[in-house]
């Protein structure tokens, strides 16, 4: 007796190990809590949207192998199963992979700041709660070689 599978759980466990990835300013990883970091003043000279692509672990693609095989090897007699579920597998990879890489893309923004001192400086950063005009004065947070943009504190 055969067990048919379908490409969704699979599929599904890829989509949702990938969403677990971020690269938000309003979100701290662990690592980063209570950990001293630098701050710098500076000001919005312009913001522009760009898109940060996407991840590829290598869990889409092997998620959509699987699926891709199990799904295959239930066609036919033996030797096309066999047949038919090794190229499930690859078209899987394929698929599994397009489909992490595109729903682990981000939206975010390229963030030109300058420093007191004239320096000019850029940062892109996911889209987060705050939105920044040319012109807004903005601080650096700069922890563990990654620096986010934020809001300056009124004074």
């Amino acid at each position: 007796m055969k067990t048919q599978w379908t490409a969704g759980p699979a599929l599904a466990i890829a989509l949702a190990m990938a969403a677990c990835s971020t690269t938000s300013p309003d979100v701290i990883k662990r690592e980063d809590a209570q950990r001293l970091s630098t701050v710098q003043d500076a000001t919005v000279v312009s913001i522009r949207p760009v898109t940060v692509e996407g991840s590829q672990s290598g869990i889409g693609g092997a998620a959509g192998a699987v699926a891709g095989g199990v799904a295959g090897s239930t066609v036919g007699g033996r030797n096309e199963a066999i047949v038919v579920g090794v190229l499930g597998a690859v078209a899987g990879a394929v698929i599994g992979n397009q489909v992490e890489r595109h729903s682990t893309r981000e939206q975010a923004y390229e963030i030109i700041v300058q420093l007191r001192n004239g320096e000019r400086r850029a940062i892109v950063q996911a889209q987060g709660s705050e939105a920044f005009q040319p012109g807004d004065p903005v601080i650096l947070v700069s922890s563990g070689g990654t620096t986010r943009v934020a809001r300056a504190p009124a004074r």
